[in-house]
């Protein structure tokens, strides 16, 4: 039982990642490694193994484009910022987020209501 609640939760959580990961680079042109702090401030567990691709999939759809910099401490870094499709997609995610956010703590609230 505690196997298929913690998959329930990832399967949640990933279901989530695009959106946050747009969230992110939205305040700022970051660096994979400082895409993956910020997730990690806000307590989402993301491995570099599934971020890479996820960046990949959003630069080819549009969402995100990059530009290689110098690094003080090695090779040169990609630095992904938002298309202006990616800030369009942002601004339809947080509509459906808002709603069913509602939709959910509502159900929640009932729930706990009746327990």
């Amino acid at each position: 039982m505690a196997t298929k609640i913690e998959n329930t939760k990832a399967q949640m959580r990933k279901g989530f990642l695009e959106f946050c990961t747009l969230l992110v680079i939205s305040k700022n042109d970051l660096y994979a490694a400082d895409i993956l702090q910020e997730l990690t401030k806000a307590d989402l567990i993301v491995v570099e193994g599934t971020l890479y691709p996820l960046l990949s999939r959003l630069r080819r759809d549009g969402f995100l484009t990059y530009v290689w910099q110098e690094s003080p401490s090695g090779p040169p870094r990609k630095y992904y910022s938002l298309t202006a499709d990616g800030q369009e997609m942002i601004t339809s995610l947080s509509t459906s987020w808002k709603s069913l956010s509602k939709s959910i703590n509502r159900l929640v609230r009932s729930y706990e209501k009746s327990n």
